[in-house]
């Protein structure tokens, strides 16, 4: 466990211009940095770094933080892993407190995990550019789909040896552990390669580290499976895993969608071609664990399949989960016989980019045309479509979106609108009663504040009256702006004479009536001021901003951010000059 001391050592060193500007190009705009933010998508820059103060905002969609929160958010990674990253950079060596053995040896066996996988995914690249079969065979194929050799190692694509322990021979040799060859599929338990002649593909997890493989066979009248894939083991989860995520992840960000294809070629292919933020589900339909990846970087995804009506029907069947998640899915149909990498090649990117844009449909309207299309005059097919469609429907949870799309829907299959609203109520309903047998089942803990009832069968909480419109608010705004004071100006000092901070001043004056005070937010770090200063600890802004309680350090950040900046002609016209910190 990383000490405390080491933590704010790695804090107060981390400068998130330099961190952010790895990721952002950034320009100066008064004492501020600004740039277009890698979180949404947008044209007007609205995102501002304060070097300064140390910290970021985005105007655009409010996020914000240090250098440590913007690592955790675009790399999605832990907060000790953030740590870690900054350290390694300022080379700031870490203070680990004492830690059980058992944590210690666990920490040691992940790290064995990915450091054997880096090692096969060097040993395999070696074998496709410095072997004559692995020259002839997998790089031919390689360069046959078009990847160039700088793709080529960026994917970390390799061969795999024709020979039946070429890899376990050499591993053994270097010194590792046949267990963990074992444990992670590269041995087979006869102490054989498990992977031998095949093109090699390399699955990484969302910090980029190898976590799997996929094995392509190139013979055609082999028999035996076109690709066989790592196992599940401690790093690697299949379900919860997208090939080309580690890839795509920035642009998926930046553009605000995220293009799910089929297969790895697919990604690379598109990805070599400009088109970033495309991933693969690995050949098989998607998981809740992947569409959560996905939705932490977009709500919006384009599916492309090719033109086989029955592959299509049957995929379709499974996503009805990612409506769940409340995501937006559009679908795009290729031509007949194209998947995504032969088209790009036959039309080219340009043409490629305008076709998805130009082809894509809503998810339900595509499903209800596939399926009206398929259903024909025959009335069966039809009341087993209406339920199908009504099905996917109840699905969405947001009611204003589902009303949209019942009245669509209505409209192509040719009933009326209160028929699909019926069955699509009697679905939500048979939802809700799943639902609360659940909490029965697994009761969770209620705050006593919070009372429910049986409604229709279900039970819900009794809802709340709401405030009327010019109801008193107390005094929330002076409080507000006490807080925005002791964060922003707390350690500046008051009365020069007796040294007096302006965090002692405020403290003094209401001390007396912080019990009194209307939001809890505020009372809070009111309260926490005051024991900073019993304690004689600074009140300055990165106090504030680094605390360990989100919602205070995120209350720092708004209140120090501000989205406009004094202009120049203040000081060059009329010659008022202003002091910011």
């Amino acid at each position: 466990m990383i000490s405390q001391k080491s933590v704010q050592e790695v804090l107060d060193t981390a400068k998130v211009e330099d961190i952010i500007g790895d990721y952002v190009q950034l320009r100066r705009r008064g004492a501020n940095l600004i740039g277009l933010c890698p979180f949404h998508n947008e044209k007007t820059p609205s995102f501002s770094v304060s070097p300064t103060k140390n910290i970021y905002k985005c105007f655009g969609c409010g996020r914000g933080g240090n250098a440590v929160q913007f690592l955790m958010e675009q790399e999605n990674i832990t907060f000790p892993e953030a740590i870690r990253n900054l350290a390694q950079r300022y080379k700031i060596e870490l203070e680990e407190t004492e830690t059980s053995q058992e944590a210690i040896q666990e920490r040691q066996y992940a790290d064995s995990l990915y450091i054997i996988n880096e090692y096969a995914q060097l040993f395999y690249q070696d074998q496709l550019f410095n072997t004559d079969r692995g020259k002839s065979v997998g790089l031919s194929y390689f360069k046959q789909r078009g990847f160039r050799e700088e793709t080529i190692k960026k994917f970390g694509l390799g061969y795999a040896s024709e020979r039946r322990d070429a890899f376990t021979l050499k591993a053994i040799n270097d010194g590792y552990n046949i267990e963990l060859l074992r444990k992670l599929g590269l041995v087979t338990q006869y102490d054989n390669d498990f992977f031998r002649d095949r093109v090699m593909f390399t699955i990484h997890n969302v910090s980029g580290k190898p976590v799997a493989f996929a094995g392509r066979i190139l013979q055609k009248d082999a028999k035996a499976p076109k690709y066989i894939n790592s196992p599940e083991t401690d790093i690697y989860n299949k379900s919860k895993t997208l090939y080309g995520l580690y890839f795509a992840k920035k642009t998926i960000r930046q553009e605000d969608e995220c293009i799910l294809v089929e297969g790895y070629t697919d990604v690379i292919s598109l990805h070599q071609a400009g088109i970033e933020n495309v991933v693969a589900s690995s050949g098989t339909s998607l998981t809740e664990g992947q569409i959560q990846l996905i939705k932490r970087h977009t709500p919006n995804i384009k599916i492309l399949y090719d033109g086989d009506f029955a592959g299509i029907k049957a995929a379709l069947r499974g996503l009805d989960m990612v409506l769940e998640q409340d995501l937006n899915v559009k679908i795009v149909l290729l031509p007949e016989g194209e998947d995504p990498d032969s088209y790009l090649e036959k039309v080219g990117e340009t043409a490629f980019r305008t076709y998805i844009a130009e082809q894509a449909q809503d998810f339900i309207t595509f499903k209800t045309s596939l399926l009206l299309k398929d259903a024909g005059n025959d009335p069966v097919k039809k009341a087993a479509l209406v339920k199908d469609i009504v099905a996917t429907i109840g699905k969405i949870p947001d009611p204003v979106k589902r009303a949209f799309y019942i009245q669509e829907c209505a409209k192509m299959m040719g009933i009326g609108e209160q028929i699909l609203v019926g069955e699509t109520n009697k679905v939500l309903v048979q939802t809700l009663k799943k639902q609360q047998q659940r909490r029965e089942a697994a009761p969770v803990a209620r705050e006593d504040k919070e009372e429910w009832i049986s409604e229709g069968g279900v039970e819900v909480p009794v809802p709340q009256p709401k405030p009327q419109e010019n109801q008193y608010i107390g005094d929330e705004f002076q409080e507000k702006d006490i807080v925005r004071i002791l964060i922003a100006g707390g350690d500046t000092i008051f009365d020069p004479e007796d040294q007096e901070t302006v965090a002692e001043y405020i403290i003094r004056n209401i001390e007396d009536v912080l019990e009194e005070f209307d939001n809890k937010l505020y009372q809070k770090i009111a309260k926490i001021t005051l024991n900073q200063l019993l304690d004689k600890l600074p009140v300055n802004p990165q106090f504030f901003v680094q605390h360990p309680d989100a919602e205070i350090s995120k209350l720092a950040i708004d209140l120090l951010s501000f989205p406009y900046e004094f202009s120049e002609n203040w000081e060059k016209r009329w010659e008022i000059f202003f002091i910011t910190k």
